[in-house]
């Protein structure tokens, strides 16, 4: 069965200046569906453009990206958006939350986005707040729910849309270690109820979750380990 994603010798190179920065150099990695994935490595080795190269956020420089076997550069904009929008949930550190909507308006959000019927929209985005444990602050604006609250709501956004990849970027950075613990708990039960998860992270004790290990150095796969 072909990879669920699979990057194929992929380069990024940015231009500062006059000067040519690689952030990535030759990258081939394959993520099977079903897998839980982190990607480490310490700050400045890649991670941050990897994952937005995986998140289709934005394009390589050199090499191929292909998401469910389909080649993404060959996709116009707003077919990509649409491709994406679908197969992949988004979990940021910073929530990036609207501050001016409720939980359950966040959470409604991608839904709009992908033109599902209000009535349709409403009771999915209500299914998921339940299973995140906040069927109780559905009405509540980001400013009044704990950062934990707050990550969970992000969560819940990233599931509505039932994607098949979540891909979260440093999910815990911003919480203590107990509310932190917690998440992990909720992304290992996702990718066992059949998600695939690819988890950014520089904490080697949040990679302990994962099935396979891929760690990252000056652009470059260093090692990969999978239990």
């Amino acid at each position: 069965m072909a990879p669920i994603l699979k990057l194929k010798d992929v380069w990024k190179v940015y231009q500062m200046g006059e000067v040519k920065v690689p952030a990535l150099r030759g990258v081939t990695v394959d993520i099977e569906k079903g897998d839980f994935v982190a990607i480490i490595g310490a700050s400045g080795s890649g991670k941050s453009t990897m994952m937005n190269i995986i998140g289709c956020l934005d394009l390589p420089s050199k090499g191929k990206v292909f998401l469910k076997s389909k080649d993404i550069s060959q996709l116009d904009e707003s077919d990509l958006a649409s491709f994406r929008g679908e197969t992949i949930g988004f979990i940021f550190q910073q929530y990036n939350l609207i501050p001016s909507m409720t939980a359950f308006e966040n959470v409604m959000l991608p839904l709009e986005f992908q033109e599902v019927p209000d009535s349709k929209a409403s009771r999915r985005a209500e299914k998921i707040l339940k299973l995140v444990g906040l069927g109780d602050k559905m009405n509540n604006l980001p400013s009044q729910l704990s950062g934990g609250q707050q990550q969970r709501v992000s969560i819940a956004r990233s599931l509505v849309g039932d994607p098949e990849i979540i891909l979260a970027d440093e999910p815990t950075g911003a919480l203590d270690s107990v509310t932190g613990k917690e998440i992990l708990e909720t992304l290992k039960r996702l990718w066992k109820e059949g998600k695939t998860v690819i988890m950014v992270t520089h904490d080697l004790n949040l990679a302990k979750y994962a099935r396979t290990t891929v760690e990252l150095q000056d652009g470059k796969v260093v090692r990969r380990r999978s239990k």
